[in-house]
């Protein structure tokens, strides 16, 4: 397997210094990206599109970052004018303050003009002159905030009258021009398949295929795999695989799995490197990792050629292939093809759908920022956020960390507004925590904590879908409408997220809420897999052919991943065929089904999945007084006390089946169970009963929490209750007995930030 990062190297720096100093006129661009050295700054490419390159992003959560550093080789001395390219990123909203400070320093000194300081729009910000005595000086972007300060390029120039272009045209072809950039753009190779976007369904879908035979190409923009499911964004995988009418699909979506549940989780848990292992085994598909895809040729309805850009380099190759499968969540491969797409929602009048609304529009669901904070052994301060959104008492969200629900730019487009929407969700993490550190009455419970990670990479939802020949709605699903071409069974409910405001907060929204219709297991056509109009185009993931309704319930990632494995199927037909993907389901439809019954994984079938009941623990039969019963109960927040009434904690009622015995809490972590009696009790011995009931049994127990006792000023652990991590419906622990009139669950973390607990019991065990 040949795996191609395009790391910066010397060669390429040599070779862009010598184009430069060849030039008659004395400039010199230098892009951010290709620092030799880009310090304690990240590489965000996910703008490249409207602005024509990658960025560095001061990304530290409110401390400044390392310095970025690279040497710039000058055609001569003399007095060299300074531009860099950047913009002050709260302008949009008129927020006071400047969060995106930094300076350029020459040598080591800083120049007078602090950068990132002025403009809602990207543009090149006037630095001065500086004095070019040698031909190379080392320059370097020090950070001044740690609060997201962007720098997309710098420009010397020692030519009178020279200013650098900002429309993006123009300033695309000066790039190419300083860069030293060959005027045709070299082929990477001659491809069976090229697949566009490294996230679960292009992942599998390039496995797939090279494992048929194809010589296959994976563009991705980003250094890692897994997209939504990367160490970048860290979303857990959803939906489920192995199932009718074709249970050998999932297998590659299996081999690559991280094993882990939960979102905003520490990075491991979801082992980019194993992704990464799965695919390099493949020896006939070709890796290119941090190239972005931004350009496509076609003929007579047909895609020729994909043209990609490395991120750091800038450097570009030329794909051409027999097929493609655009695999970017955006549709952008199919949307620069002239593929039918739709973008939005539909109305009921269009689609008949009943949870469709009454008039289209350009609503989607949003993006989510996630976050989490970690405990440390000291008070950990943050920094006054004034440019930050707002939060008083009332609006503030008392959260350690954030979950899918702390969503944005529903009403904004999510390709070309990407900015914003990205930007905004960070003006909400960084205002709430630093309200919620200096300001709320409860500061005192966060004096101890500090933001480990807050992700810079949005974890997007919807954006562009495109039209195949079915476009699968609500009614097929609901219904169970059949399809001759039935493939990836999709078993995630129509799940739609919506806008929600905190009462009294008076921004935009922020986070959002998740409507339910829960649906059975049903298999998405092979149809929705391909464009209707561009012939030789497939697509996987969230940009497949649905509504906007229907895609509620296919979006998930194991469910798209099986989507790539499908579409790897299909391509290896259509090349033995020399058809099209249409012509894969006109003429070869038999063949596609044996595929699929087949499978591609190179793991043993799993067992088949068994109901099963979880085992109360096997001290309860000696444990005697259930001192929970007697106690007084209060909680951190119920998510519907009416419905999920708090009496349900503790009234001995235990269950794994009936949800409505549960109490449900908010989403606000930590979330806190107290139990108080009039005189103190001895405890040793907790169970508790936790999760929800679903096709396979009992699900999403509470997951790290520990049992505290209060001794008369603070909180204390006990040791021997704490579970990290936890899997086990029916919880239980002894430790050794400790006395208070007062106990209390606390818990950290939980799928989906909500607590569903059937029961809570307290012993004194023997």
């Amino acid at each position: 397997m040949k795996t191609l990062r395009f790391l910066a190297s010397l060669t390429l720096l040599l070779a862009a210094t010598a184009a430069i100093a060849a030039e008659p006129t004395k400039t010199v661009l230098v892009e951010a990206e290709g620092f030799d050295n880009s310090g304690g700054w990240v590489i965000d490419q996910q703008f490249l599109d409207q602005m024509g390159s990658s960025i560095l992003l001061a990304h530290g959560m409110g401390v400044p970052v390392e310095d970025a550093v690279t040497q710039v080789h000058f055609p001569g001395p003399g007095t060299y004018r300074v531009w860099v390219r950047t913009r002050d990123w709260v302008a949009p909203w008129n927020a006071p303050g400047t969060p995106g400070k930094f300076q350029l320093l020459v040598d080591s000194k800083p120049l007078k003009t602090t950068f990132g300081t002025e403009g809602a729009a990207w543009h090149w910000q006037e630095g001065g002159t500086v004095e070019v005595t040698q031909r190379s000086h080392q320059i370097a972007l020090h950070d001044l905030t740690g609060f997201a300060g962007r720098c997309d390029a710098i420009v010397f120039s020692a030519t009178a009258g020279f200013t650098p272009p900002n429309d993006v045209a123009e300033l695309n072809a000066f790039r190419g021009q300083k860069l030293g950039l060959p005027e045709k753009t070299p082929d990477a190779g001659q491809f069976d398949l090229v697949v566009v976007g490294g996230g679960m369904a292009g992942a599998c879908a390039a496995v797939s295929a090279a494992r048929l035979g194809l010589d296959v190409a994976l563009i991705h923009n980003r250094p890692v795999l897994g997209g939504n499911n990367s160490s970048e964004v860290r979303v857990h995988l959803g939906g489920k695989i192995h199932l009718p009418p074709y249970p050998a699909l999932g297998g590659v979506v299996r081999e690559l799995d991280p094993g882990h549940h939960g979102n905003a989780r520490p990075a491991e848990c979801y082992d980019d490197a194993k992704k990464l292992g799965v695919l390099e085994a493949e020896k006939s598909l070709h890796l290119f990792l941090s190239t972005h895809a931004y350009k496509v040729e076609t003929d007579n309805n047909q895609i020729v050629a994909v043209i990609a850009r490395n991120i750091r380099t800038n450097e570009e190759l030329r794909f051409p292939g027999r097929y493609f499968v655009d695999c970017t969540g955006d549709g952008t491969i199919g949307f620069l093809a002239g593929a039918d797409y739709r973008y939005g929602r539909e109305s009921q009048a269009e689609t008949g759908e009943a949870l469709a609304v009454a008039k289209a529009d350009r609503q989607t669901m949003g993006t989510s920022i996630m976050w989490y904070s970690a405990e440390t052994d000291s008070p950990s301060p943050f920094p006054e956020c004034p440019w930050a959104l707002k939060f008083d008492e009332t609006t503030y969200q008392r959260a350690t960390s954030a979950n899918w629900n702390w969503e944005t730019g529903f009403l904004h487009d999510q390709v070309d507004e990407f900015e914003y929407v990205r930007d905004y969700g960070l003006r909400a993490v960084y205002g709430n925590w630093a309200f919620q550190k200096n300001h709320a009455k409860e500061k005192d419970k966060y004096a101890n904590r500090k933001l480990a990670w807050v992700a810079y990479i949005g974890g997007k939802r919807e954006s562009r879908r495109l039209l195949g020949d079915v476009i699968l709605t609500q009614e097929d699903v609901v219904e169970h409408r059949p399809f001759d071409d039935a493939s990836v069974t999709t078993t995630w409910s129509i799940d739609l997220h919506y806008p929600v405001t905190p009462k009294g907060f008076k921004d935009e929204p922020f986070r959002s809420e998740a409507k339910f219709l829960h649906v059975k297991p049903y298999p998405i056509p092979y149809r929705c897999l391909y464009s209707r109009n561009v012939e030789n185009l497939f697509m996987a993931g969230r940009n497949i052919s649905v509504t906007h309704v229907a895609l509620g319930t296919i979006r998930v990632m194991r469910t798209t991943g099986m989507m790539g494995e499908v579409i790897g199927m299909a391509a290896a037909i259509a090349k033995r065929h020399e058809t099209t993907p249409r012509g894969v389901y006109k003429k070869h439809l038999d063949e596609l089904k044996a595929l699929m019954t087949k499978g591609i994984s190179l793991l043993p079938p799993p067992e088949p999945a068994a109901k099963s009941t979880p085992k109360p623990p096997t001290w309860l039969k000696k444990a005697g007084r259930n001192f929970a019963r007697e106690a007084e109960v209060s909680v951190s927040g119920s998510l519907n006390e009416k419905r999920f009434p708090v009496s349900n904690i503790n009234d001995g009622r235990v269950s794994y089946e009936n949800n409505a015995l549960r109490w449900v809490s908010d989403d606000q972590l930590p979330i806190v169970v107290e139990f108080a009696w009039a005189a103190p009790v001895a405890l040793s011995a907790m169970r508790i009963v936790t999760g929800q009931h679903g096709d396979l049994g009992p699900t999403t127990p509470i997951g790290d929490f520990v049992l505290q006792y209060y001794n008369g000023g603070k909180w204390i652990d006990i040791p021997k209750s704490k579970a990290i991590g936890n899997t086990a419906c029916d919880f239980g622990c002894q430790f050794p007995a400790v006395t208070s009139d007062r106990f209390r669950l606390h818990v950290d973390y939980t799928v989906g930030s909500l607590a569903r607990i059937w029961e809570i019991e307290l012993y004194k065990s023997e």
